[in-house]
């Protein structure tokens, strides 16, 4: 079986849902892990802003007529709305959901797995997707690159 046959299971949420099971297990053995006032609240508002911007740009994409999917090309270059706030609102509403579920396990020392999620996602995802758009729309992503960061 071919790499093409298993760019299905190479997606964002499947990176989102490895990170988020190492969270669940690893959360209640993890140094420091003690009640905190506040904490598991600003995890809930974290996932809820997480998850409120992964459906505006998706929504944005959709209206935009082109593909939320990665790994396919995109119809369209969508640089308005939340996208002129992040290059990105889709994963970093992902980076924002597992700093909340860690926030919400009240267990911060976790939250260093950002670093491998934020790392696996520009790598495997965001830079493949950059190549193609600048490919497909040469100065006006470039353009769109220089005035807007691919993060925050």
């Amino acid at each position: 079986m071919g790499s093409g046959h298993l760019k299905w299971v190479d997606i964002p949420p499947v990176w989102l849902a490895l990170h988020l099971a190492v969270v669940w297990f690893a959360a209640p053995h993890a140094p420091l892990r003690t009640p905190m006032p506040g904490v598991a609240h600003a995890g809930t508002v974290c996932v809820a802003i997480g998850l409120a911007l992964m459906l505006v740009a998706i929504v944005t994409m959709w209206r935009a007529k082109t593909t939320p999917i990665p790994h396919r090309e995109a119809a369209s270059l969508v640089t308005s709305g939340i996208f002129g706030w992040s290059r990105n609102p889709i994963y970093l509403g992902d980076a924002l959901v597992v700093a909340g579920v860690v926030l919400r396990a009240e267990a911060p020392v976790l939250l260093v797995l950002l670093l491998p999620f934020v790392w696996v996602i520009t790598r495997r995802f965001i830079a493949p997707e950059e190549a193609r758009l600048q490919r497909r729309f040469g100065a006006a992503f470039d353009a769109y690159r220089s005035r807007t960061r691919r993060w925050i």
